[in-house]
């Protein structure tokens, strides 16, 4: 059903209602309180729902129900205490919910419990030792939660119990061995936790009807116990991921009913061969000859061998006793020899893995005979010298091929057009071999391609506008080949790529704007090509890329123009390499907002400007090279800038800064130079100053003789309006623009207090140079308080410019700033 909405309150009138079943519906929100009245209740089902709130604690006053199933809910808080009142319950079941805390101990005290299930939880603390009084249970399920501790080993109590299961919690110490005399029990499952220890050898003698022994993932050592044998029912045994060592005992192959065995990562020294449907016994020690007995396991669906120290080449008849085998993963295991022909008879193999071998022959001797296999979706070839051609019997694999692996296996020639047939192929790697020639236009055929690597081959001509119509293709390596002509216009439209790798060829062309429509490229490596034209503005478009390489061992990529501003949108940008191309004009500012950046590689162009100081926010700068530019000003000090080597600046025209960076120190002036202009201003001004000053002598001698005497100035404000206050001075007054004596900031500047040696509070309003706009900004503001006079103007007494250092010197006012009055709470 697909009911939704939440559960009425009238719910609570059914008083006579007995069973309750809502579940696999679109219920949420919470329980309302009125369903206490239910107490006739025995069956509530209420799972795969999407009900919230902590778990009711009224559930306690339901004392005669049997069944609770809330799984798979969105309940948070504890499991209530008040559960111990329903005596009469049989089946708890919250799996799979947001439940938290430790597990009650008052759920031990539930005598009638028969199912107990707490898997998918956030339960912390101990398995409680109160469980073993519950002598009914006959399934546990605690997994998936952080349990810590030990089993206790009162569990081993439970005679009742038939299924078991602790996997994934953070339990620690042995497994109690009475939990092995549970006569009863068909599943054991501990796997996924940090239990230690050895297992009894006598592990199966009292375990007649065991189906599944689960204890891979653990810390459990010592020999396969021998007993194994004894559990006549086990199907499934999953020892993998512990630390057993010895010989896998013979007596195994007894287990008739075997269907899964997991051995692998443990440290086995021997090997014996069972009847089984599954064998996986990978990244062990085994050595020696690959078995031969393996191949007459008519029933094998699966061999897994991978990453063993085995040897000999493959049967050849290996197919013909292995009628059934779905998935082969023989890879480094130091096969040698040739691919059988009798593969062609493994009439359902979907995955052939043999990449890491030593495998040779001719690919028509080998890969030929696969085109019989009408199922298979993997096959794995990577580094064995095969040293053939690819044959055009290729393309006919099946059409549900997904994934061709052929990297490093010195296959030559050029690529057959039939691979074009492949028309489900998802992955295509053919990189570091000898191929010649050109792509083929077949391949615009396997419209559903995702990753193509053609990377260290000897491929040449165009890369066409077929690979366009490859809409699904994420991922392209084509990098050192010999691939010429210009970049595809619609590469741009494959709106799906990841990455795009096509370092050391011969491409020539510009970067197309188009390419800008690649919003979730992540990777752009054109470095080593014949590159030229201008970096489209576009390129800030590729807003999640983090890796942009453009450049050129040598001088062959030719990008010109400058560096444009949009870069600084690359947010997640990491690594941006630049160098060994004929760059201009100057480094945007708004590389500074890079913050992940982590290599800038500008080194080789023909920048000129200065370095930004707006670099020093780029925390995560490990490597910065500009060397070989016609660069100058002050060299950055701070941030990542403290680490950087002098060599990195080298060969530029006119750098300065710190004796570290091995150029010379930066001119410093305390006092502004005048030019002409300016001494021009001063003249005029102190001629109006001549002609205004009897003026206003008058006009005050006429108010004083009114008797309205102005207020007396003749304070040391008057005196310090007369002089000049040098920079030394305003640092002595602010204590070196201390933070404590920061008033405020603006966008381009601070407003310190001050205190100078006369006893004057005086106002500090100091520019960030750092910022281009903050030199305009001071110029604008000196213009504007020489023009005008307000009595609610806050006056300016003064200034202090030099290259390094521009102030303004203002009249310090103590109530306050308008900003207070204005949108004070009072």
């Amino acid at each position: 059903m697909a009911l939704t909405g939440s559960i009425p309150r009238e719910f609570g009138n059914l008083t006579f209602l007995l069973s309750l079943d809502l579940e696999s519906n679109n219920f949420h929100g919470n329980l309302p309180q009125e369903m206490t009245r239910l107490s006739r209740l025995k069956f509530l089902d209420l799972s795969f729902n999407n009900f919230t709130g902590e778990i009711p604690s009224w559930f306690g006053f339901l004392y005669r129900l049997l069944v609770l199933n809330i799984r798979n809910n969105r309940f948070t808080g504890s499991i209530p205490s008040s559960f111990s009142n329903i005596s009469t319950l049989e089946i708890l079941n919250l799996n799979f919910n947001s439940i938290e805390g430790q597990i009650p101990k008052v759920i031990g005290s539930l005598i009638n419990l028969r199912e107990l299930k707490l898997s998918g939880n956030k339960l912390i603390g101990s398995v409680p030792l109160s469980l073993s009084n519950a002598s009914r249970l006959e399934t546990l399920d605690i997994s998936y939660n952080s349990l810590q501790g030990n089993i206790p080993k009162g569990i081993g109590n439970l005679h009742n119990m038939n299924w078991l299961s602790l996997q994934y919690n953070q339990l620690t110490g042995s497994i109690p061995f009475t939990i092995f005399n549970i006569s009863r029990i068909e599943f054991i499952a501990f796997t996924g936790n940090s239990l230690s220890g050895s297992l009894p050898s006598g592990l199966c003698n009292g375990l007649p009807i065991l189906k599944g022994l689960y204890l891979s993932g653990n810390k459990l050592y010592g020999h396969m116990p021998t007993s194994l044998s004894n559990c006549s029912q086990l199907q499934v045994l999953t020892l993998s991921k512990n630390e057993f060592d010895g010989p896998i005992h013979s007596e195994i192959g007894r287990l008739s009913n075997l269907q899964q065995l997991y051995l692998g990562y443990n440290h086995f020294t021997d090997k014996n061969l069972i009847d089984l449907e599954k064998l996986d016994l990978h990244s062990n020690r085994f050595s020696g000859p690959l078995p031969m007995e393996i191949f007459n396991i008519s029933g094998l669906r699966e061999i897994a061998l991978t990453n063993n120290k085995l040897s000999r080449s493959l049967p050849s008849n290996m197919c013909s006793t292995l009628p059934n085998i779905e998935e082969l993963y023989l890879g480094l295991t130091n096969l040698v020899g040739t691919i059988p022909h009798s593969i062609s008879n493994c009439s359902k193999l979907t995955i052939l893995e043999l990449s890491g071998n030593k495998l040779t022959g001719l690919i028509p001797n080998s890969l030929g005979y696969l085109t019989h296999l009408q199922n298979l979706t993997v096959l794995s070839l990577s580094f064995n010298p095969l040293n053939g051609m690819l044959p055009a019997s290729e393309g006919n694999l099946s059409t549900s091929f997904l994934k061709f692996h052929a990297k490093s296996c010195k296959i030559k020639g050029r690529i057959p057009n039939e691979i074009g047939n492949l028309s489900s192929l998802l992955f295509l790697d053919m990189s570091e071999n000898n191929l010649v020639g050109s792509i083929p236009t077949t391949i615009g055929r396997l419209r559903n391609l995702q990753r193509f690597n053609l990377t260290n081959n000897k491929i040449t001509g165009f890369i066409g506008d077929h690979i366009c119509k490859l809409q699904h293709l994420g991922e392209i390596y084509f990098g050192q080949n010999q691939l010429s002509g210009s970049l595809p216009n619609y590469l741009g439209n494959i709106t799906s790529l990841r990455e795009i790798h096509l370092d050391s060829n011969k491409v020539s062309s510009n970067i197309s704007p188009n390419l800008g429509n690649l919003q979730d490229l992540v990777v752009l490596d054109l470095s080593s090509n014949n590159m030229v034209g201008s970096l489209p503005p576009e390129i800030g478009n590729l807003k999640v890329v983090t890796k942009m390489n453009l450049s050129m061992n040598q001088s062959m990529n030719q990008f010109s123009n400058g560096i444009p501003g949009e870069i600084g949108g690359l947010q997640n940008l990491v690594c941006l390499s630049l160098r060994h191309n004929k760059l201009q004009g100057s480094i945007p500012d708004s590389v500074s907002n890079l913050v992940g950046l982590e290599f800038l590689d500008l080194s080789h162009n023909n920048i000129s400007t200065i370095i930004p100081m707006s670099l020093e926010k780029l925390q995560n700068l490990k490597y910065f090279n500009v060397s070989i530019n016609k660069l100058y000003g002050e060299i950055p000090s701070g941030g990542p800038f403290m680490i950087l080597s002098s060599l990195v600046f080298i060969y530029n025209e006119a750098l300065c800064g710190s004796s570290r960076f091995s150029v010379p120190s930066c001119p410093t002036s305390s006092k502004p130079k005048l030019n002409r202009k300016k001494l021009l201003v001063l003249y005029l001004f102190l001629g109006l100053a001549i002609l205004f000053v009897p003026i206003i002598f008058a006009f005050l001698w006429r108010r004083y003789r009114r008797g309205k005497r102005a207020p007396q100035q003749a304070d040391s404000l008057s005196t310090i309006t007369r002089e000049r206050i040098s920079y030394y001075e305003l640092l002595q007054a602010t204590d070196d623009l201390s933070k404590s004596n920061l008033i405020g900031s603006g966008s381009f500047d601070s407003v310190y207090k001050g205190i100078l040696r006369c006893g004057t509070a005086i106002a500090v309003k100091v520019f960030n140079l750092q910022l281009d706009v903050a030199f305009k900004s001071f110029d604008t503001e000196c213009e504007v308080l020489r023009s005008l006079r307000h009595r609610n103007l806050v006056k300016a007494i003064t200034s202090c410019s030099n290259l390094d250092f521009k102030a303004l010197v203002l009249d310090y006012r103590p109530n306050g700033s308008l900003e207070k009055y204005l949108y004070s709470h009072n």
